[in-house]
């Protein structure tokens, strides 16, 4: 999976957007304005703050309103993607990158930092990384219609979460599980949603609910499996 890490700007395009519309203002008026009629030490600031500074405030102004019209038309999109599902057979019909970033929205709108790593592809991989309260959940997304999610996967995705050293993963799918993947995923830092309780969280999410995204506290962590890993 990707190694990307969470960056300044995978936070301000997921902050609404007049955050970065308010950078851009604040930055330009610093190095524009206050810089140039600062008094420093250094010799060789002072002709860096008079002359450099001001050249580059409308550089970065420019670029912080990029990030804030990026994030004012992406959070539009989301808000469209998670707002026009009405039942289980819709949630199948988006495409899978639509489906990752539908699930991502939802866990947004619960306060989440979320992050689409782009290494999972149509069928594979860690799609999302979750961040909140110091924790970080890896997730993996199937946008399956019939075909149950077996235990291969769900072992995958624990193999993950133990080298990545993650709190734990949530495996999210528009179908159900087969009776070997839910058993494997008892008592380990593992939540598996199935399409009905995932329609549930839209629902949820969409009234403005505040509970059903959440994950629970992981009962283990990977440390606790370590000596019997099934992979």
């Amino acid at each position: 999976m990707s190694k990307r890490q969470f960056g300044l700007a995978d936070l301000l395009v997921v902050l609404p957007w007049w955050v970065s519309a308010l950078l851009a203002g604040g930055s330009y008026g610093l190095l524009a304005w206050v810089a140039p009629r600062l008094e420093f030490a250094n010799p060789y600031l002072q002709p860096i703050a008079k002359t450099t500074a001001p050249l580059l405030a409308p550089l970065l102004a420019l670029a912080f309103l990029a990030v804030a019209a990026v994030s004012a038309l992406m959070a539009r999109r989301r808000r469209k993607l998670l707002d026009g599902q009405r039942d289980l057979e819709s949630l199948r019909q988006t495409t899978w990158q639509d489906f990752e970033r539908l699930v991502g929205e939802v866990y947004r709108r619960q306060g989440y930092r979320v992050v689409e790593t782009g290494g999972g592809g149509a069928d594979g991989g860690v799609d999302l990384k979750l961040a909140k309260g110091g924790e970080t959940w890896l997730v993996q997304c199937k946008r399956w219609r019939q075909e149950k999610v077996g235990v291969k996967v769900a072992r995958e995705l624990f193999g993950v979460v133990a080298s990545e050293r993650a709190t734990g993963g949530i495996l999210i799918t528009t179908s159900t599980f087969t009776a070997e993947a839910e058993s494997f995923g008892r008592g380990k830092p593992l939540r598996l949603i199935a399409g009905e309780e995932l329609l549930r969280m839209v629902e949820g999410v969409r009234k403005g609910g505040g509970s059903p995204a959440t994950p629970p506290a992981p009962t283990a962590t990977w440390k606790d499996h370590l000596h019997h890993r099934p992979y």
